[in-house]
């Protein structure tokens, strides 16, 4: 119905807009961590190379739901005058998946790195206040010192939030979508849900109630199809990398130009 297509739609926009809400202080903690604990590891290399990875992980997962530029790629990749498949759109799919897990791992690996760079602002700040003219009372660093280290489970919230978000999203993908994980052969598909009959007049109430149920069960999976499933979660898992890729170069740009000035 046109109806239900614009309250499905209106409601995915209020959503959307929600979730972008949510994940903006986080991707503006993350850029400033990510500053922070590179200045930190300016002598492990490898670590460095963790952090910009594990930052620049989102885009990744945002090109690889970009159609003409990586599914039909590798679905169809031009060979010259030919096109060959590199990989079946199934593979593709479960491709995407590991993708995912892998940067959320990546992001727990980093996450040490992050919040230790965010308790080295009591440093920095104390730093600051000698720098300043006249007499600082020893009672105010310790407050200044304190609200740093009390603070810090809300910035763990801030940098698990998103990748504990995400990887809920590609599960629920997996999951309702019927997608594979690609280390077993796949099921059959299930048979179409019959279609429940309507209750017979003159029935007893329970057969009448479990046949009503049976008829709204069998109505809602004609239209919460594993089909619908993943249009929903694949979306909701590329606007979930997209608004951290906004947010944290946004954030990148605020803290290295903008914060500094």
């Amino acid at each position: 119905l046109p109806l239900a297509k614009l309250a499905f739609k209106v409601g995915l926009v209020a959503l959307c807009s929600f979730l972008g809400a949510c994940l903006t202080f986080p991707g503006l903690r993350l850029a400033q961590t990510h500053l922070d604990a590179l200045r930190m590891a300016a002598d492990k290399p490898l670590t460095q190379v963790l952090l910009h990875v594990s930052f620049l992980a989102p885009v990744l997962v945002v090109v690889m739901w970009i159609k003409p530029i990586s599914r039909d790629f590798l679905l169809h990749a031009p060979m010259g005058k030919q096109t060959v498949q590199i990989m079946s759109d199934s593979a593709y799919n479960t491709a995407r998946l590991w993708a995912i897990v892998g940067f959320c791992l990546l992001r727990l690996a980093v996450t040490r790195h992050h919040l230790q760079a965010y308790l080295g602002l009591a440093e920095r700040w104390v730093e600051q206040m000698r720098k300043e003219a006249g007499r600082i009372a020893v009672l105010e660093i310790q407050r200044k010192i304190t609200r740093i280290y009390c603070y810090v489970s809300v910035v763990s919230l801030q940098y698990l939030g998103p990748v504990i978000l995400t990887l809920h999203c590609t599960l629920l993908l997996k999951t309702l979508g019927h997608h594979s994980w690609g280390l077993y052969p796949e099921p059959p598909p299930l048979p179409p849900t019959a279609t429940a009959a309507p209750p017979r007049p003159g029935g007893e109430d329970g057969e009448d109630v479990r046949a009503a149920v049976e008829q709204i069960t069998g109505i809602l999976g004609g239209i919460f199809t594993p089909l619908f499933f993943r249009g929903l979660f694949a979306f909701l898992t590329w606007w979930v990398a997209a608004c951290q890729v906004v947010t944290s170069l946004f954030g990148l740009y605020f803290h290295q130009y903008l914060a500094a000035s």
